[in-house]
C-alpha cells in the first residue's frame, strides 16, 4: 500500500484526488494539508511516501515546503500539482527536491501512474512539460522573466501577489521586515515594476498566478 498525503489549501481539488486514489487498490490517502506548514507537521506526524504538493499557498507555500521536506527526509517523494505548466515553477520545484510535476487538469490515471512510478523510483513529468523543460535546458532560453528571481525572492513575490503585508511575510518566513523589504525592491528592480499592482499584472501576464478552481 503506497501511503499518500495531499497538500492544496482547496478543499475541492483534495476532495477529487482522494476520489481518485480511494479507488486505488494499492493507494492509501493518510492526511491533508492546506498550507506548507502544515504539510510538514502532518509529514512528521504520518510519514507519508509520496506528496502530492501545490504551489501557491498561504504561508510559506509549496516550493519552501519541499525544500523543508526534503531536508527533513530525503526518501519522501514529492510530486508537484499544479496548475503552473510554464517557467519557472517545474524547474524550481524539482530543483527543491520534488521527483514528479503534474498539471492540475491532467487525467486521473496519470495521477495514479506518477506515484507509482515516483515510488518505485523513477521520476515523473506530464509529457508536455517534459518537453518544454527539455528544450529549454538544451538551449538556455526561457519565456518567463521570473525565471530571473532566487529562490527567496519568488517566495516572496508570490506572498506579495497573494496580498500578504510585509510584517505578515516577516512573520512567516522569520526574516526583519527590512530584509523583507530589501527582497521586494531587489525583484521589483529584477522585473522592471515599480509598486505591487504592477508585479501583480506582471504575475497574471505570464501564468504565475493560480487560477481559482471552479466548483466540481
Amino acid at each position: 500500500m503506497i501511503k499518500v498525503m495531499l497538500v492544496d489549501d482547496h478543499a475541492l481539488v483534495r476532495a477529487g484526488i482522494r476520489r481518485i486514489l480511494e479507488e486505488t487498490a494499492d493507494m492509501e490517502v493518510l492526511a491533508e494539508a492546506d498550507t506548507g506548514e502544515g504539510a510538514i507537521q502532518l509529514a512528521r506526524e504520518h510519514k507519508p511516501e509520496v506528496v502530492l504538493m501545490d504551489i501557491n499557498m498561504p504561508g510559506i507555500g509549496g516550493l519552501e515546503a519541499t525544500r523543508r521536506l526534503m531536508q527533513y527526509d530525503d526518501k519522501i517523494k514529492i510530486i508537484a500539482v499544479s496548475m503552473y505548466a510554464d517557467d519557472p515553477f517545474p524547474g524550481r520545484m524539482l530543483s527543491a527536491g520534488a521527483v514528479g510535476y503534474l498539471t492540475k487538469d491532467c487525467a486521473a490515471d496519470e495521477i495514479v501512474t506518477a506515484i507509482r512510478k515516483v515510488k518505485g523510483g523513477g521520476n515523473y513529468i506530464t509529457p508536455s512539460i517534459a518537453g518544454t523543460l527539455a528544450i529549454k535546458l538544451a538551449t538556455g532560453q526561457t519565456s518567463s522573466p521570473f525565471a530571473k528571481l532566487s529562490q527567496r525572492e519568488m517566495q516572496v513575490m508570490l506572498m506579495v501577489t497573494n496580498g500578504s503585508s510585509i510584517q505578515e511575510i516577516s512573520d512567516t518566513l522569520c526574516l526583519s521586515p527590512k530584509t523583507v523589504s530589501t527582497y521586494r525592491y531587489r525583484l521589483f528592480e529584477k522585473l522592471d515594476v515599480h509598486n505591487d499592482v504592477e508585479l501583480t499584472r506582471l504575475a497574471m501576464r505570464f501564468g504565475v498566478l493560480e487560477d481559482e478552481p471552479s466548483p466540481g
